[in-house]
């Protein structure tokens, strides 16, 4: 059967899909009637001739101009996701594009789209996801200018944050090391994200990454792009951020200014308050190969655990290069008590056995100093000789056997001496743990650190609740 002019009408003016075809400058030579119903037109009389400039369909018109001219050149576009002006109300689209040939030579364009708008709102409302990253956002990075046109925008971006997902995370980097453009590259990793699921539900887990996401890709819009890596480690990739100083700044930021972390998520049954631990190196300073970088950030990330979580580790060489994380990550906390158990069981006298448990609290604990308090009152340092400091109050905040605190609130409230003795040398969160012996309280362990909301690891209370009890037979 041989395709004629009116059996080509009735097929194009059957499809739900709206199909519009133009010239080799963009203007519009016919669309069918989906086309015209969905834009309310009784005839094409009122867009022949002209293209979407002079209909005012797009709020930033370059890039689809942009995207058309490709086509003209001869690529082909497939399910691209857009957005278009409606009767003033802006709405997504996913359209298709083709050229048109006449012989070898392209004379026009043809296209169809759908609207899509009302499935993403459903979607937003039912399960909570997002789209963080348009096709603008991501044509500014060559990599996804290259490939955009040829993939749907669903097949790049995580579909539960709306980041981009693990796949092309990956591929962005390594197009960028490709390329030879210099990038900090950055994991993070939610702190305590199992605790969130199992004591709020999976709804609440999501919810907690959406939120973080869309804070992180709001404080990172003008310098790179953030991935989801898979479960609650997150990717962030820094075009501008490279010198130390300037990642020091970038993180300082984001850990204190930012509402990506340390912030609260509501729930339905209730709230957390989320933090997160980052590692970070950068390209090619730090490394120049895709392995070595993310071994290096992974490193580092151990090490920001390590350290409390909470915080953030940068990569530096001089510090950082022979750090064996298979050393430090061998041992389990029943091993650790071992070790502590055998340093201490030869030596006699609390301070004695103090001195003798520093190195081994210094490798397992990354512990600068520990400071305990006497019957006295009196606050000492294991180390510094010189550090005495009055914790006369500290009983008044003890109603367990150990207290730990990521601030100094409650400290401030209960026990004021000892709040300012804590202050006074820099201190902003404090673990202590009593030392009794048959109900009576012979002193006190504490564990204070220069850096606030400090996230004390169960390992760790573990450690310094044993070391306590070792040294509950001992005398001041």
């Amino acid at each position: 059967m041989q395709m004629n002019v009116g059996l080509f009408n009735s097929i194009i003016n059957t499809s739900q899909d709206c199909v519009f075809w133009k010239d080799k400058d963009r203007r519009f030579v016919g669309v069918n009637k989906a086309f015209l119903d969905y834009y309310g037109f009784d005839s094409a009389d009122v867009l022949i001739g002209k293209n979407d400039e002079d209909m005012g369909w797009h709020t930033d018109p370059e890039p689809y101009k942009q995207d058309e001219l490709r086509v003209l050149a001869g690529q082909t576009t497939y399910k691209v996701q857009g957005k278009c002006i409606i009767r003033g109300e802006e709405r997504d689209i996913i359209a298709s594009k083709r050229p048109l040939y006449d012989g070898d030579e392209i004379v026009g364009l043809v296209g169809s789209f759908v609207d899509i708008t009302d499935v993403i709102r459903s979607e937003n409302k039912n399960d909570g996801s997002q789209v963080l990253y348009t096709i603008d956002d991501l044509r500014k990075y060559s990599y996804f200018d290259r490939l955009i046109d040829g993939i749907s925008l669903e097949e790049i971006l995580d579909p539960l944050t709306g980041v981009l997902n693990r796949s092309y995370s990956i591929k962005f980097v390594r197009s960028l090391i490709f390329e030879k453009t210099p990038f900090t590259f950055t994991i993070i990793d939610l702190d305590n994200f199992k605790s969130i699921n199992d004591t709020f539900g999976h709804a609440a887990g999501d919810k907690t990454l959406t939120q973080v996401t869309r804070g992180l890709a709001e404080y990172a819009k003008d310098c790179g792009l953030v991935g989801r890596f898979g479960g609650d480690e997150l990717l962030l990739v820094d075009l501008k951020n490279i010198t130390r100083d300037d990642k020091i700044h970038f993180f300082n930021n984001l850990y204190g200014n930012s509402k990506a972390l340390r912030t609260d998520v509501y729930f339905d049954n209730g709230s957390a308050f989320i933090t997160g631990t980052s590692g970070a190196a950068s390209f090619p300073y730090d490394a120049d190969e895709y392995s070595d970088l993310f071994g290096l950030i992974d490193k580092m990330l151990y090490l920001g655990k390590h350290r409390g979580r909470n915080c953030y580790r940068i990569y530096e060489e001089a510090v950082h290069k022979n750090i064996e994380i298979r050393k430090i990550a061998k041992d389990g906390i029943y091993t650790n008590m071992h070790k502590l158990k055998k340093d201490l069981e030869k030596v006699q006298g609390f301070e004695q056995k103090l001195v003798k448990a520093m190195p081994s609290l210094t490798e397992i604990l990354q512990m600068k100093d520990l400071l305990y308090v006497g019957p006295d009152g009196k606050m000492k340092a294991v180390l510094n000789k010189n550090f005495l400091e009055d914790a006369s109050d500290l009983c008044e905040l003890m109603k367990d056997d150990m207290f730990s605190e990521s601030t100094l609130d409650l400290v401030k409230k209960y026990s004021p001496k000892f709040n300012q003795a804590l202050i006074k040398n820099g201190f902003e969160s404090v673990l202590v743990c009593r030392i009794q012996k048959d109900n009576k309280v012979k002193g006190y362990l504490v564990w204070a650190v220069r850096r606030s909301l400090r996230i004390w690891q169960e390992n760790e209370c573990a450690l310094i609740f044993y070391l306590a009890e070792l040294l509950a037979d001992e005398e001041f």
